[in-house]
């Protein structure tokens, strides 16, 4: 009988020992520090290495997205096997990882003009990427079609969101995503925006001082959203190199908002620690799939 094999890129964030329990299968981001030299995500540097050098002064990293040839490399033996492939892409408005996945898609057509590949743009990232991308594992396993799995996935993804606060907007401003967060630019000492990622795009919702007031915000924020629903959800909490701030946002949402998180202690991986920087502490909230099945 044909198997459902789940893909991603590597900007979901999940961890190690959940993408070999589900399983799901990563296909890599590429980063480069000053060189045109470009290492593999979580393979050919780790993410510790990788915070170490971007807290040197200065220091703007590159990411490079997985090729065609790479998700054809990757999707080939599952079709070849007789199986079918879903996976899951960062943001299209972030990346260009969903349009090399549906490249590949279509070459792929090609060889195997029976297959079943769904490509997905999560319109997410990290913490909310993962989310999402688990869900979908969470599908798969539990026996849905392939149809139905797909189908649920984009529903789910429209209603996800992410809080979250950055240290600075260095990095986002270096980077080139920062968009509608324009705004913030050039606030005062010890500011700390307060920003949402939601259907695949960065929207401002405040700038407070220091970092308490900007966890507390965003436990705020993920309260407002959620309020008359707060069951519906999967929740996790993430940080860049933050582990330690990300305890005051911690004890907030579990001890103050009562609300469950399946992930505490997620980390921000390459992909996205480019653009936000180190010292990055948030939330992401993404719907339960049982919700939007058929009866």
């Amino acid at each position: 009988m044909a198997e459902i094999v789940l893909f991603s890129d590597s900007s979901c964030d999940l961890f190690p020992n959940i993408i070999k329990e589900y399983p799901i299968n990563l296909i890599p981001f590429y980063v480069s520090f000053e060189s045109e030299i470009y290492l593999k995500a979580n393979e050919e540097i780790s993410l510790q290495e990788f915070y170490k050098k971007l807290r040197v002064p200065h220091t703007f990293p590159k990411t490079s997205l997985p090729s065609i040839n790479d998700y054809c490399e990757h999707f080939r033996p599952v079709l070849a096997a007789g199986n079918a492939v879903i996976c899951l892409c960062l943001s299209s408005k972030f990346s260009g990882s969903y349009a090399a996945a549906v490249n590949a898609k279509d070459i792929l057509l090609d060889e195997f003009p029976n297959a079943k590949i769904e490509i997905i743009d999560s319109e997410a990232a990290t913490g909310q990427q993962g989310l999402i991308v688990l869900e979908t594992a969470m599908m798969i396993k539990d026996g849905l079609s392939f149809e139905e799995v797909a189908r649920v996935a984009k529903l789910i993804r429209a209603d996800s969101r992410i809080f979250f606060y950055v240290d600075t907007l260095e990095y986002l401003e270096k980077g080139g995503r920062i968009g509608k967060v324009s705004a913030f630019l050039g606030g005062m000492l010890n500011i700390k925006p307060v920003i949402c990622l939601k259907e695949g795009e960065l929207f401002p919702i405040a700038k407070v001082r220091g970092k308490k007031k900007a966890a507390e915000k965003v436990a705020a924020s993920l309260a407002e959203y959620i309020a008359g629903r707060e069951d519906q959800f999967n929740y996790a909490i993430a940080h860049a190199d933050a582990a330690e701030d990300l305890r005051h946002l911690e004890d907030i949402i579990l001890n103050k908002l009562n609300i469950p998180l399946m992930y505490d202690d997620m980390e921000i991986g390459t992909t996205i620690g480019v653009y936000t920087g180190p010292d990055v502490c948030g939330t992401a909230c993404v719907p339960k799939y049982q919700q939007y099945l058929k009866h």
